[in-house]
């Protein structure tokens, strides 16, 4: 099997930055790591190799910087990593996002499946996933949290949804998007690291993909962010202590001063 997963570096939740002009995360020069659900979906890939055999490629896109997470990724066990980056990808919504690594796909060629995170906790969207595979005219599937199996060019799936699960067969090529409930992702191993820090990590600009400007970055993003703030921390709420029945009477009380009830 040829395996593609798709993975997002995100900023460290303790050091985001935001550029006041264009309204987008500054990522430059920031603490970042390997977005968590995607850290699910290479594990899920490096299974399946390991089971059908073939390989797994990480694809990411972004600044320079994100070959440390593909390098991170590679230690755990993936055969090969390339990095989209040029300056004309900057500031990229989920459209133009997933028409970006569509080309990235196009350009890899043959695949039996793509593998994302649900999605990042940067944007908390789960847009990226779906949106690169209408692009690429294939089937999908979303929350997936088992792999039943792969047989006959199809891959049978459970995905999970709001009132349960259902089981889910489709033909390959395919992707997937999928949940921690999946898995759980393996240690990288001191060979892993040794390897991953010799390896060599292509990186493709947008004329080596071929993509149209007019479809990346932020003029091929046909939506805009309007204002992004930190919201203002509230106070601390109030403990009351006592035996139970206290408590209750001074909660009543202070909901009845507030006139809450």
């Amino acid at each position: 099997m040829k395996i593609i997963v798709c993975i997002k570096q995100v900023p460290d939740t303790t050091e985001v930055k935001i550029d006041k002009e264009t309204n987008t995360l500054i990522r430059e020069g920031v603490a970042s790591v390997i977005n968590p659900f995607d850290l699910y979906a290479i594990e899920e890939g490096l299974r399946l190799r390991e089971e059908h055999g073939g390989t797994v490629t990480v694809l990411s896109m972004g600044p320079v910087q994100v070959i440390e997470s593909l390098r991170e990724a590679l230690s755990m066990g993936a055969d090969e990593a390339i990095l989209l980056s040029d300056r004309a990808f900057a500031g990229a919504d989920t459209l133009a996002t997933a028409y970006t690594l569509s080309k990235a796909v196009e350009k890899i060629g043959a695949f039996d499946l793509i593998i994302c995170g649900k999605q990042a906790i940067d944007g908390d969207t789960a847009q990226v996933g779906p949106e690169l595979a209408e692009m690429l005219e294939i089937p999908h599937v979303t929350y997936v949290r088992r792999v039943h199996g792969i047989a006959s060019g199809q891959i049978t799936v459970e995905r999970m949804t709001e009132e349960g699960s259902e089981k889910i067969r489709f033909p390959l090529p395919g992707l997937i998007t999928v949940v921690k409930e999946i898995n759980e992702p393996r240690l990288p191993s001191i060979k892993g690291k040794m390897r991953a820090k010799k390896a060599e990590i292509p990186v493709w600009s947008a004329s080596e993909l071929g993509t149209d400007p007019e479809k990346t970055g932020l003029q091929g993003s046909p939506t805009w962010v309007k204002k992004v703030f930190t919201p203002e921390q509230k106070g601390g709420g109030e403990i009351f202590e006592g035996e139970i029945e206290e408590q209750v009477a001074k909660l009543v009380r202070r909901l009845r001063e507030t006139k809450i009830v």
